[in-house]
Formats: C-alpha cells, sequence, structure tokens
C-alpha cells in the first residue's frame, strides 16, 4: 500500500471513531438532557397520557384528571376547592413545571416512580400504575384558617405538637390551580397571575419571611431562661424605662407608654410587649447566644423540608450592639415564615421539644401499600428544658388571657399566645405587619399556630396582633381541638 493510500485510510478511520464517539455522547449523555427537557413536549405527552395520581386530604382525594378534548394530551389536572388547599397541591400544568407537592411527587403521581414498577411492568415496559400523596392536613383547620383570612392579605400554619404534623397551611390570596392545567388556556391565566401585584402564586406561609416583631420575643425569652441570665419568667429584670439603644441617642419606646416595663419580669414583659426589656436583654446575652437559641427553633436553616423547600427564617450575625438590641424585639434583619414560628409555639407547647414539620403522612402505590410513611420518620429536637418551656407556657397564657392577646380567648381551652406588630418600610412609612403565635389545648387535643396579615382593609391605628391575626389563630385553634 503507497503512502497516500495509507494516509487516507488512517484519516477516513479518524472520522469513523470521531462520528463513534459523537453517537455516544448523544445517545448516552446528551440523550438524558434532551429527554428530561422542559420544553421536550414527548415528555408532555407521556406524562399525561394516563390520568395521574391524587393528593388525598382526610380520605378524599383533592386532585383528579379528565379527558383534554383536541390535543395530543390525553389528561389535563383538575382540582377540588383548588383554591382551598393550593398552598398544599401546587400546580400540574400541560404547560409549566409542576409546584409544591405537585412538582415534589410528580415521579410518584405519573407513575414513574421505579418504586412503582412492577415484574409485568419491568418485562413490558408499560409505566406503572401511578401512587398517592396522603396529606397531614385536617380539613376544618384548613377552611377555618382560609376563611377568616378572607380578603386579607397574609398566611397561616397549623401544628400538632406532639406528631410534628401540619394540619393547615394558606397563603391568601390563592388561586385556582386549575387555570393553569390545560396548555390551551394556562398562558392567559399565568401571564394574569404573575402580573398581579399581591402575588398570588407565592406560598406566603412557607416561603416568605418577614420580620416576626415582638412574637421573636418568646426566642429571646428563652435563650434569657435557657443562659440563667434569669432563673424564672416572675424574676424582676434589669431593664430601664425608656431605653436607649448602645452607642446611639435613639430611645426605644413602647407601644403603651403606661404599661409597667421598667424591671418588668418576662410575663409582665410579654403580656406588655415590652420593647425595652428584650432589647436590653438581647444585648445582654449577646448575638452569639440569641442565634445559637433561634437556631435551635429552626432559624438559619436552609434544608427544612416539609416536604416542600421552606424558606430560610434568619437571625442575623456581624452586629453591632444597637442592632443586636433590635433583634431583640424581631426587626433589623431578623424574618420569619408563618411556619417558623409555628414552629416556636409547637416547641414550647411539646414541652421544649420540636418534632419535625411535615405535611405529608404517607406515599403510596395504586394499591394503596405504603412506600414512605413520614409520621414513622419525623424526628425529635430538644430545643429548650422542660422548665423552660411551662415557663413560658405559663407566660404566654397571661398574654392571653389578661394582656394583648385577649381576642384569642377559646372558652374551655387552655390558650398561650404572644403578638406581635412588625414595622414595615423605611420608617414604618409601610402598614407594619400583623402577628399572633399560640397554642391552645382542650379535651387531649392540642394544636400550635402562626399567623402573619401583611395588609387588609383595617385603618392602619387598627392594625395590631390581637386585632388582626389572633381572630385567625383563634379559628384554626377552635377548628383543630373542637
Amino acid at each position: 500500500m503507497n503512502k497516500t493510500i495509507r494516509r487516507a485510510s488512517v484519516f477516513a478511520l479518524l472520522l469513523v471513531f470521531a462520528l463513534l464517539i459523537r453517537a455516544t455522547w448523544v445517545q448516552f449523555y446528551e440523550g438524558r438532557a434532551l429527554a428530561d427537557d422542559q420544553d421536550n413536549r414527548r415528555n408532555a405527552i407521556e406524562t399525561y397520557a394516563e390520568p395521574l395520581g391524587n393528593i388525598i386530604v382526610a380520605g378524599k382525594a383533592v386532585t383528579g384528571s379528565a379527558t383534554t378534548p383536541d390535543s395530543d394530551l390525553e389528561y389535563r389536572r383538575t382540582y377540588t376547592d383548588g383554591e382551598l388547599y393550593a398552598a398544599v397541591t401546587g400546580y400540574a400544568s400541560q404547560a409549566y413545571a409542576p409546584t409544591q407537592l405537585e412538582g415534589i411527587y410528580a415521579d410518584l403521581l405519573n407513575g414513574t416512580d421505579p418504586r412503582l414498577r412492577t415484574v409485568v411492568d419491568t418485562v413490558t415496559g408499560e409505566r406503572a400504575d401511578p401512587g398517592n400523596v396522603i396529606t397531614t392536613i385536617e380539613p376544618d383547620v384548613q377552611k377555618a384558617a382560609y376563611d377568616a383570612l378572607g380578603d386579607k392579605k397574609g398566611a397561616a400554619v397549623a401544628i400538632d405538637p406532639a406528631t410534628g404534623r401540619i394540619l393547615a397551611v394558606v397563603s391568601a390570596p390563592s388561586y385556582d390551580p386549575s387555570s393553569l392545567t390545560d396548555a390551551n388556556t394556562a398562558g392567559a391565566a399565568w401571564k394574569k397571575l404573575t402580573a398581579d401585584a399581591d402575588k398570588p402564586l407565592t406560598n406566603r406561609a412557607l416561603r416568605q419571611p418577614l420580620p416576626p416583631g415582638s412574637t421573636f420575643k418568646l426566642v429571646v425569652a428563652a435563650a434569657a431562661l435557657e443562659d440563667g441570665l434569669y432563673s424564672s419568667v416572675d424574676e424582676r429584670t434589669d431593664s430601664a424605662d425608656p431605653y436607649t439603644l448602645p452607642g446611639t441617642t435613639t430611645v426605644l419606646s413602647n407601644e403603651n407608654p403606661s404599661a409597667p416595663c421598667e424591671d418588668a419580669t418576662i410575663r409582665v414583659a410579654l403580656q406588655y410587649s415590652c420593647n425595652n426589656v428584650f432589647a436590653h436583654m438581647a444585648v445582654q446575652l449577646g448575638q452569639d447566644k440569641l442565634r445559637a437559641t433561634a437556631e435551635k427553633f429552626g432559624f438559619d436553616d436552609e434544608t427544612q423540608d416539609v416536604p416542600v423547600r421552606a424558606y430560610p427564617s434568619v437571625y442575623p450575625s456581624g452586629m453591632d450592639e444597637s442592632s443586636t438590641a433590635l433583634t431583640g424585639i424581631g426587626q433589623f434583619d431578623v424574618t420569619a415564615t408563618p411556619l417558623q414560628m409555628a414552629m416556636v409555639s409547637a416547641a414550647l407547647a411539646n414541652g421544649g421539644k420540636l418534632v419535625s414539620p411535615h405535611m405529608v403522612s404517607q406515599v403510596t402505590d395504586g394499591d394503596g401499600n405504603v412506600l414512605t410513611d413520614y409520621d414513622d420518620e419525623a424526628s425529635t429536637t430538644r430545643v429548650v428544658s422542660s422548665g423552660t418551656a411551662e415557663q413560658l407556657r405559663s407566660a404566654m397564657r397571661t398574654v392571653v388571657e389578661e394582656g394583648t392577646g385577649t381576642n384569642a380567648r377559646i372558652a374551655g381551652a387552655t390558650v398561650g399566645g404572644k403578638t406581635g406588630t412588625a414595622q414595615h418600610g423605611e420608617n414604618n412609612s409601610q402598614t407594619p405587619y400583623a402577628w399572633f403565635t399560640s397554642y391552645a389545648e382542650a379535651g387531649g387535643k392540642e394544636v400550635a399556630v402562626a399567623v402573619v396579615v401583611e395588609q387588609s382593609n383595617a385603618a392602619r391605628s387598627e392594625v395590631s396582633g390581637n386585632g388582626l391575626a389572633a381572630p385567625v389563630a383563634k379559628a384554626m385553634m377552635r377548628a383543630a381541638i373542637g
């Protein structure tokens, strides 16, 4: 073979090798990416070729499937009481990526989860029957929160302190997930929802942390008792009134100028929501000790899954003493979700132990066989001592019985709570946020709740945790323990 032919042969062989390598790359590496691409319509056709599995609330499906006329997508998702449960279910759309439980359990609900496959499915290559998601949501508590919030902008969460089961997750204003399910009509609905200034697609209960205001004083009080700064909620504190923020000339005022806040006990300071007491207490403890306690309750946790990933609640760092003082009243850069503040009350109600919150009890296959039991997998963490928890529960009862939280009273039930009114906007130029977190027990049942009202029709002078948020919490607690 002469040199020219040999070189041509080698070159041709190299080209063949290059083609083989490229084909292998496309098939085994890029192929999966192309198959998983959200713009690959074949995926949508396959997903909606059969009815989806369901999300279950109290034994009843709140989702379903219906045929889609004149479309290559055979079925579309449907919802029962869609607005009521939107913060739980999210949506499964022919046009957009699924959210909330629909997104987390998409493989289970469309039958592609490997755990669903039988021997016959493996042999035939057919898609398995879809599974179902069993939630912990209690319909009466969910509806009580939804109705009580009404046309207010805000959110609410209820937790069973002993089990960590989330009984209600409501975000207002809500939306109807059914409007997004059909590819032919979803675009117009999506445009309207995303243009809405009230952001109905945002899950305010889990994913919108806001300044918690005076509800955070429970965390500060817990830190002070655990640290030994004060031995009892009835020991007088060292708290000047008025209190000047360290290193400044700024005087921190109290909402009620005539309240007995000077050197007040923790009980009285919670009862009247004395800013001077908790601002000074935060400085006495220091930001590191406060952060450590806050993190035990769940703050700064970037992996909080319920199983929806909750947005982290934050206790800040790198502050001077004046900023640390402001964190003592739930301001400066402290933020919390309603889920987080419900966790604070849940831990105190449960003797100082926090059971990991979750809103899915089980996932099952199409025949009802349990694949995962999340109730059994719930973990328990000691946050504060049982003694500290009991003292703070007692002080929270004083808040409801004699203090700023009287609108949460329930006849025949033991109720404890804490109000909060958090500043909003520069120099508090916008309507404050109204908060309430609480626990209730009666007849062997107990519940912990948190409510935030961002906006309502109330006059600014009437915006308070007791006026706006406590009645919502009361309705939820009554539904849970009634």
